[in-house]
């Protein structure tokens, strides 16, 4: 091998590291979201009391407030990253939503509390656009798949951090009424919560700025000035009108699969706390490992029944992969409520998280 092919196969190594860096990086960064959003679930009772809220209001807070403007800004967002630096992007959505996280911490009373948690829906929705649209320009289609995978681990592992995180901070507060801070004053073990979740994510924002360049974006056409023709939002429309049947049975689909999952890990710790008294550090440790292994085991099942549906010559192998995960769910998530048996809710919810992952994979 000439010196000339051994300092490409040196170039190329280096750019396959740094591009599963990156991924890495924005698997990180998934983690955090997942972690700020969730964490809510389990701080349900204290906020409950300390602010006087109803189960009402609460299910504003962790539904509408956050969904609504995350489900809003995604397409002005993914606008931004077509055009714009990505990795600037996601530093920006990062920071908005750590820094709103530590001010859920910091609310006294529902209004405050909301306009948080819409702050952490906005930041959050500049992750995965730019993230997905980063991917496709640094992989090869072969190696796609698997990048995306690794991503969307994320979202499992952030799941299941949230609670072991949140109930070890409970647990490691327990007995201490109030926390006086520096510039913030006497904060409850709730409100540490969030603090201790939300601000160690500005690190992560600060890394994307640092160490993280904007790939050359691929497939893009030129027009007759030799300048990049960008897409316009009008031919979009126009693509999703000409298979609107397709569009409007996924976004169905996904709308009420996304209901069930998001009730589920909302109302879950609740359920647990209110009728079998556990206590909230013990409901974090029990969600927090079901949800880690259960969920990533679904993922890496989904993952392989969908290459295996593929090999059989399915075109819709992830579709399929999905509907096998609802169907999987309906069961489960139906009946781990229905009984007075703390190990035959456990049993059944195990299951539940385990099919819940299918259809995002």
């Amino acid at each position: 091998m000439n010196q000339s092919n051994i300092a490409v196969e040196r170039t190329q190594k280096k750019s396959n590291a740094y591009a599963w860096y990156v991924v890495i990086l924005c698997m990180l960064a998934y983690i955090f979201s997942f972690i700020d959003r969730q964490i809510l679930a389990l701080m349900i009772e204290p906020i409950k009391a300390d602010l006087q809220l109803s189960d009402t209001q609460f299910s504003l807070l962790h539904g509408l407030a956050f969904s609504l403007f995350y489900a809003v800004m995604g397409l002005p967002l993914a606008y931004i990253a077509d055009r714009f630096s990505r990795p600037k992007l996601i530093s920006i959505g990062i920071i908005v939503w750590s820094l709103a996280t530590a001010t859920c911490g910091l609310s006294k009373n529902f209004i405050q509390l909301f306009l948080s948690r819409m702050a952490v829906g906005v930041g959050e929705a500049a992750l995965s656009p730019a993230a997905y649209s980063m991917f496709s320009d640094m992989f090869s289609k072969d190696k796609l798949g698997r990048a995306v995978g690794i991503y969307s681990i994320g979202a499992f592992l952030g799941g299941g951090i949230a609670f072991l995180v949140g109930g070890y901070v409970i647990n490691l507060l327990k007995g201490v009424t109030l926390i006086e801070v520096p510039l913030l004053g006497a904060l409850k073990a709730w409100q540490i919560a969030f603090l201790v979740v939300g601000l160690p994510g500005i690190i992560i924002g600060l890394l994307f700025i640092l160490t993280v360049k904007d790939p050359a974006r691929k497939g893009q056409q030129l027009n007759q000035n030799g300048q990049v023709d960008q897409v316009k939002f009008t031919q979009c429309l126009q693509f999703i009108k000409k298979h609107s049947k397709t569009f409007a049975c996924h976004y169905l689909g996904f709308t009420f699969y996304a209901m069930a999952l998001y009730s589920l890990t909302s109302w879950t710790p609740a359920f647990y706390i209110r009728k079998f008294q556990l206590a909230p550090t013990e409901t974090g440790y029990m969600l927090g490992t079901i949800l880690l292994v259960a969920n990533t085991l679904g993922v890496f099942c989904a993952g392989w029944l969908n290459d295996w549906f593929i090999k059989k010559g399915r075109q819709d192998a992830p579709m399929f992969t999905g509907v096998i995960g609802i169907v999987g769910l309906i069961i489960p998530i139906a009946f781990f409520t229905q009984t007075d048996q703390l190990w035959l809710s456990v049993s059944l919810l195990i299951p539940a998280m385990f099919f819940a992952s299918f259809p995002l994979v």
